[in-house]
């Protein structure tokens, strides 16, 4: 179990593009673990290798479902290795997104509603799925990560520049 340090803008690594995995292995499944212990520690429900500092196309969620009658949340982790998006909808939906490289900055982005992914799982088997609502959201949140895009991307200037200098203002007041 390790926690490993989430990396914030204006990070030159949050702009990098990610490259593929060779093979799914031990450090992929390793890189995973730490990845999800990390998630799990910010709080956040998607989480992808280069906002670790690392390079990889590696993604991880978990939408964690509401509290059971005992508090705990309801963990349905998944990991993906070199996740793509085959095709989307035309459908769009919109979501309050939020990201633990941009911490407690939020902005209504609007993305197509249902995407095909194709990934390999941490054992090297081939997977896809259509996936919708905040599933398919997230997914296509965490890719854009590997791509070196951000959230803040899909907004206009001017919500950008205000929630950039709001984050600012943050770190200057901690």
């Amino acid at each position: 179990m390790a926690f490993l340090p989430v990396v914030e803008i204006p990070d030159p690594v949050l702009r990098q593009i990610a490259r593929p995995v060779a093979a799914a292995n031990d450090a992929v499944r390793a890189l995973v673990a730490d990845m999800f212990d990390t998630m799990y520690a910010a709080k956040g429900i998607g989480l992808a290798a280069p906002q670790v500092g690392v390079l990889s196309r590696v993604v991880v969620i978990d939408l964690q479902e509401p509290e059971t009658e005992d508090g705990d949340p309801v963990r349905r982790p998944r990991a993906f290795v070199n996740p793509e998006i085959v095709s989307v909808s035309d459908e769009l939906s919109t979501y309050s997104e939020g990201c633990l490289s941009i911490p407690d900055q939020y902005a209504e982005v609007t993305r197509p509603a249902r995407a095909i992914v194709r990934w390999l799982d941490p054992d090297g088997s081939s997977r896809s799925e259509e996936m919708d609502g905040l599933m398919a959201t997230c997914m296509q949140h965490e890719i854009d990560h590997l791509n070196g895009v951000l959230f803040v991307d899909h907004v206009s200037r001017l919500k950008r520049d205000m929630l950039l200098k709001k984050l600012a203002k943050q770190r200057r007041a901690a």
